[in-house]
């Protein structure tokens, strides 16, 4: 019983190092293996879920048991023999790097998978579920599948990896946002979380720019000004705590940073064409027509 994937271009990078994806196969062993090798820049991930067998790898063997995990690299020379009461099953990934990363910066997880030709152990990844999506993917075809393969393939690398480097905690970290990418997170969140005080004035030195500059930027974002999106934000809460009906209208006004109930009221009729009061009796009766018409 054999499931062999091959001749598929798929290439992928870890780390700005392109790898190649040869063959992806799953078989049950009803014969040995004779010993071999891989060329340069080739690596077998080997996963073992059922079965049982002996591995012979640089001149040593290994009891091959359920969940057992092996990466054999270049050069090694290993042979594989099923146990006949009970054969292993296996699935094999077959990698080639394609050069190093051009880059400076540090490449962790190819550094270490490349620097550990032979390794063997207990998989304590999950390295099953990821095979099965991963011969799932290959077998349906569904829209996208080469983009989930390389995506597994991926975290498969990444997975074999922490195998053998556990509880290590990487030494690289996401480089920080500068702040022309995080100013719509700024902004929203701003409107989203302090609707009841918030300032044109405040607002821009968040986000370090003049008050004419934040409009601007206001309006290339959302195509609305400053106080089109202040009442937006209200108003929006307004709605929500109307529904507690514990919550006097003088309540709901102070919360929300008007002045008072009738400059609140007032607002609310402006921007929902109804005043609090009246909408909170729609809200009470939702066989009628409740909605409402926003300017």
């Amino acid at each position: 019983m054999r499931t062999l994937y091959t001749d598929m271009n798929i290439r992928f990078t870890m780390d700005g190092i392109p790898v190649h994806g040869l063959n992806i196969a799953f078989e049950r062993f009803t014969r040995a293996i004779p010993a071999h090798s891989h060329g340069s820049g080739c690596y077998e991930i080997h996963y073992i879920p059922f079965g049982y067998g002996k591995l012979e790898a640089q001149g040593r063997y290994y009891d091959i048991v359920p969940n057992t995990l092996f990466i054999t690299g270049p050069h090694v020379e290993h042979a594989q023999t099923p146990q006949p009461e009970d054969p292993m099953q296996e699935y094999c990934v077959y990698l080639k790097t394609l050069g190093s990363s051009r880059s400076k910066k540090p490449s962790p997880v190819m550094e270490a998978f490349t620097s550990t030709p032979f390794w063997i152990g207990k998989d304590t990844q999950g390295i099953l579920s990821l095979m099965r999506q991963l011969f799932d993917e290959l077998a349906h075809r569904y829209i996208g599948y080469q983009n989930q393969v390389e995506l597994l393939l991926s975290q498969l690398l990444i997975h074999t990896v922490r195998n053998y480097r556990q509880h290590r905690v990487s030494q690289t970290s996401f480089a920080r946002s500068n702040l022309a990418h995080s100013q719509s997170v700024i902004i929203e969140e701003y409107f989203l979380y302090e609707y009841p005080s918030l300032s044109l004035d405040a607002l821009a030195r968040r986000l370090q720019l003049s008050p004419r500059q934040t409009q601007r930027l206001l309006m290339e974002y959302y195509g609305k000004t400053f106080q089109q999106k202040k009442a937006e934000a209200r108003m929006s809460a307004a709605a929500i705590l109307l529904s507690d009906k514990s919550r006097s209208i003088a309540s709901i006004a102070e919360a929300l940073g008007y002045s008072s109930g009738e400059h609140f009221s007032s607002a609310f009729r402006k921007y929902y064409n109804t005043n609090p009061r009246e909408y909170r009796k729609l809200l009470q009766s939702p066989s009628e027509d409740s909605s409402l018409t926003k300017p």
